[in-house]
């Protein structure tokens, strides 16, 4: 069965999509990755436009999101003042990610620029995750000293506006 997408102009595999959002919702559920994160790849891998497929994941990271919070909040794991903290930046980050894709789709190249950084983007993440795997399987197997616990870099100890996380 076909659905229309009209935003995209395009014609979608009912099937295709729904079993996108559960595979998504899986690896989402079992590896507590970001499911937005996984869905624009696998929109645009499937054809949709790049500009459509990171408005939509949108969508699908509202409810997931909202989802995730109320079970983690009913076992007590949830650190609002970290919340709220995160969330500031993430507006902030939001609102330049946004001018950005503007500028870029004004320009007419938002359908290369963004499976491009997406590419890199993964590609990053998982070479930096092969070397922390490798890094942790050839280590010695020691209990670390408590201050090793406490140790921060000294960039990160002169950063100012620090807070404590208690609950964390």
């Amino acid at each position: 069965m076909q659905i229309y997408l009209p935003i995209a102009e395009m014609s979608v595999e009912a099937e295709v999509i729904l079993s996108l959002g559960a595979v998504v919702g899986l690896l989402s559920g079992l590896f507590g990755v970001g499911g937005g994160f996984l869905t624009t790849p696998f929109l645009i891998f499937i054809g949709i436009p790049a500009s459509v497929a990171v408005g939509t994941q949108a969508n699908q990271l509202t409810a997931a999101s909202a989802s995730g919070v109320l079970g983690h909040w009913k076992r007590g794991d949830v650190d609002v003042k970290m919340g709220l903290i995160m969330m500031v930046g993430s507006l902030l980050g939001s609102l330049v990610g946004i001018l950005i894709f503007r500028v870029l789709q004004n320009i007419g190249q938002i359908d290369i620029v963004i499976p491009i950084l997406y590419v890199l983007l993964l590609g990053t993440m998982g070479i930096l995750m092969s070397f922390e795997s490798l890094a942790t399987a050839f280590k010695k197997k020691s209990q670390p000293s408590k201050e090793q616990y406490l140790y921060n870099h000294p960039f990160f100890e002169k950063l100012p506006y620090k807070v404590r996380f208690p609950q964390s």
